[in-house]
């Protein structure tokens, strides 16, 4: 017996999934944008899920791809190339540096349908990865630190007093729920 696809979501939907996978998550609104999302936290790591193509009909509540976003404030400076080389060795997430910011950001696309595993798969991806880029972070941060360089990032957390790499301050993130 095969599961039913899923080809459209609503943030409902969404946020339903996130419950039953064990995250808290609440839905937030975009005063500038005016656009409603989701927003939860892993390992202290706070993040956010924008709906992204909405779809016509049902009043644009229905969306065919959503990205999940993380934000990172740098101080100092971040070596290019340790941004360079998370995005070279991983193939779902990427890394983008903006002046005093780097963004952790994953797409995920249900367009022609996809099964709820195949989205709940998709959940668990992400968590591994923004687990991973605390760690990929603090030792690139530390390789750095050892050559002489004065670099750190602050990260938006959502539980204080998660592990940091050295020269790195969490910064908090106001309205953020306790990771899962």
């Amino acid at each position: 017996m095969s599961e039913i696809l899923v080809t459209s979501l609503t943030l409902d939907d969404l946020r339903d999934l996130l419950q039953q996978a064990g995250y808290r998550v609440e839905t937030v609104s975009d005063p500038v944008a005016n656009v409603a999302y989701l927003r939860s936290a892993t390992s202290g790591l706070a993040f956010d899920i924008r709906p992204g193509n909405r779809l016509a009909g049902d009043e644009g509540r229905r969306f065919a791809d959503m990205a999940f976003v993380s934000i990172l404030q740098v101080n100092g400076e971040l070596p290019r190339d340790l941004v360079n080389g998370w995005n070279v060795a991983r193939r779902f997430s990427r890394l983008q540096l903006s002046g005093r910011f780097l963004a952790l950001c994953m797409d995920i696309s249900i367009v022609g349908g996809v099964t709820r595993s195949h989205l709940r798969t998709h959940v668990e991806i992400w968590d591994q990865l923004a687990q991973e880029l605390i760690v990929y972070l603090r030792e690139g941060l530390r390789g750095s630190q050892a050559n002489g360089a004065d670099r750190g990032v602050e990260r938006d957390v959502a539980a204080p007093g998660s592990v940091d790499p050295p020269n790195v301050d969490p910064a908090t993130w106001p309205g953020a729920p306790t990771s899962h």
